[in-house]
């Protein structure tokens, strides 16, 4: 979870918006912002894709095999 805190973090301080004000324009609560960037494992995994779809991103399941080529 730090990659994707530190990822969501450095780019929203890239465009230059608050958390307040990213939340806003990706539809969440504050508090998905705060809970994203500060780490949280408890996330709701629509919550997270909201929040990157502003990046052009988002999360899916990957099988762990495939990642081992």
């Amino acid at each position: 979870m730090k990659q994707l805190a530190e990822f969501v973090k450095e780019r929203r301080k890239e465009v230059n918006l608050t958390q307040e004000e990213f939340a806003e324009r990706a539809g969440v609560a504050l508090t998905v912002v705060r809970k994203i960037e500060q780490g949280k494992t408890n996330l709701n995994m629509d919550k997270v894709n909201l929040v990157l779809s502003m990046f052009g991103h988002e999360l899916a399941p990957v099988n762990s095999k495939e990642l081992e080529l």
